[in-house]
């Protein structure tokens, strides 16, 4: 049985290395694509982390206190959402109108919604082997708190280019931006065809976290 301690570092370390998941990734490029500031880059990967450790906290939270269990329909309709959600990103990038909601609760928002995805419950598979309520919360907690801090730096790290191009070639920054919609676009595509491959529409839906 892992000490208390080492269950709370694990949740942070969980933390960072979810916000690596590539549709994750993916989001946060299209949002952060025509941010040639890195503190404003950062700032957009801690909001987009604070909504996807919030999101997590309170379905995590529902399972440890009321052993709430996810089901494959609503797993699969869950991570349809996602799906649907990086495709109107992509437009947006596309469009050029990505700027157009406000830039904080953008990526507050879109953090939210990816909590819902299926990669967030596998996260919390190890909920099952910690004993206590509290400790799961704490866990839970400092899963979103490493959200934050890899994601603020994943953030940081893709706006060094944009930073360091944008006033003498500002076509590669549009390049960045044209790129990070199509493949926003494209991952959305292929998780909404995974989820109806799995049987969304399907009478006896087979749902795995990935």
């Amino acid at each position: 049985m892992l000490s208390s301690y080492a269950i709370l570092v694990l949740g942070f370390l969980l933390g960072m290395r979810h916000a690596t998941d590539a549709d994750h990734v993916v989001a946060v490029t299209t949002i952060v694509s025509d941010q040639p500031s890195l503190r404003r880059a950062s700032t957009v990967g801690a909001l987009w982390g604070a909504g996807h450790g919030i999101t997590v906290l309170l379905v995590g939270g529902a399972m440890i206190l009321f052993r709430v269990v996810v089901p494959p329909r609503l797993g699969l309709a869950l991570e349809f959402t996602v799906a649907v959600m990086l495709v109107v990103l992509g437009v947006l990038n596309l469009s050029g109108r990505v700027s157009a909601p406000s830039p904080r609760a953008r990526p507050f928002i879109v953090g939210l919604v990816h909590g819902l995805a299926g990669s967030a419950f596998v996260a919390m598979l190890i909920l099952t082997a910690i004993p206590g309520a509290l400790l799961g919360l704490l866990y839970l907690a400092l899963f979103g708190v490493g959200t934050v801090a890899g994601m603020a730096l994943i953030t940081l790290a893709l706006a060094v280019p944009a930073a360091l191009t944008s006033r003498r070639f500002g076509h590669l920054q549009r390049g960045l931006r044209l790129a990070s919609g199509v493949a926003s676009i494209a991952f959305g595509l292929v998780l909404a065809h995974h989820g109806i491959a799995d049987g969304l529409l399907s009478a006896h839906p087979q749902w795995t976290p990935r």
